[in-house]
This record gives C-alpha cells, structure tokens and sequence, in this order.
C-alpha cells in the first residue's frame, strides 16, 4: 500500500475510534446509574456538567466533568502515543465531534466543554491550564458557565501562539468556531440577560 493511502487508512481509524469515545455520553449514563433519570430531561436538557449540576447532585456533576474532558484526553493521548502528532489531532476533532453528536442520542450531545479542555490539556498541558485558568477566572466572575466557556475556547488559539505548539493552532481555532456554534442559543440568553448561573435550575 502507497505510504499516502496508509497514512489516509490510519487517520481514518483514529478518527472513527476517536468519535466513538467522545461519543460516550457518561452526563446520561451517570444520572441513570445514580437513579436520577435523564437529564436531558432537566434545566437546558444538555447531557453535560453544568446541568447534571441542576439536579443538585455535586458528585454526579463532577464525575460528569472529569470523564467528559478525560475522553477527550484519553483519545489524544493514544492515538499520539500509538501513531503520532496527526493522529493526535485528528482523534481530537473526532472526540469532539463525538460528544456533540453523538449516534447513541441521534446526534443530539454536549456542547463540548469538558472535551475540550480534556483535549487541550493533553495536546500540550500549559496550553490547557491556561484554558483552564481562563474559564475559572471568567466563571468566578460571572458565575455564567456559558461565558466562560466561550472566552476559555476563544482565548486559546491565543494562548497558543504564545505557549505553544503552533501545530495546535488551526485545531483549537476550529473547535473555538465550534463551541460557539454550539452555543448560539447561550448566547442569544446572555444579551438578552436570560442566562442562569451556575447551579442555578434554568
């Protein structure tokens, strides 16, 4: 096989493998195992940590955090460790993709966030602590996950033209244009003061 059909072959599985873990919705299956029912079905019905938070239940909201961004992670680290940079990257978008269209919920999923700061800290980790640092210090402020999510997404291609590497600048600048996609309708709410704060039901 031709080294460019090779090369095409194998980011092809790691994109697929890398959806098929980001598409793991661990927001639905947690409030579930813990009896809570869907919370799709709850404050905005997003499957992610801020309204698994609206059901009152801190733990099931931090778990919900913790495996969404480590899906994330979890793709972008093997596939670097197994194959290289490429693959990497290509896994991260597909994780991506995964969680906000996931083919369990008929591509109704998250909006991205924990997935993306899983995906940015392991593609180079000061990178990620300062997405991180970025969506504290907004959501400390504001208390309005959303902004902060934005912000956080918005500021790291700018992070990452200082921190490095610049090979992660075009991918964190697209899944930026995503997460923004994914939250038109936040934003609509914030101009239009409507927004809940964290924690609170909405």
């Amino acid at each position: 096989m031709p080294a460019i059909e090779h090369g095409f072959a194998v980011l092809a599985l790691w994109a697929v493998l890398g959806y098929l873990l980001g598409s793991v919705p661990f927001g639905v299956l947690i409030t579930r195992a813990l009896g809570m029912g869907d919370v799709r079905k709850i404050g905005s019905g997003n499957i992610g940590a801020t309204n698994v938070l609206r059901t009152g239940n801190k733990g099931a909201a931090f778990a919900t955090l913790v495996l969404d961004g480590g899906k994330g992670a979890v793709a972008v680290l093997i596939a670097r460790a197994m194959v290289g940079e490429d693959a990497a990257q290509v896994a991260a978008l597909a994780a991506f993709l995964g969680h906000c269209y996931p083919v369990w919920l008929r591509f109704k999923g998250g909006k991205g966030v924990a997935t993306f700061l899983g995906i940015v800290l392991a593609l180079s980790f000061p990178l990620g602590l300062a997405a991180c640092a970025t969506w504290a210090a907004v959501a400390a402020v504001t208390r309005w996950s959303s902004m902060a999510a934005l912000l956080a997404a918005g500021f790291t291609p700018v992070w990452a033209m200082f921190l490095g590497p610049g090979e992660v600048i075009v991918l964190t600048m697209a899944l930026a244009v995503l997460i923004y996609v994914r939250h038109s309708a936040n934003i609509a709410r914030l101009r239009a003061g409507t927004e809940p704060k964290i924690g609170q039901k909405g």
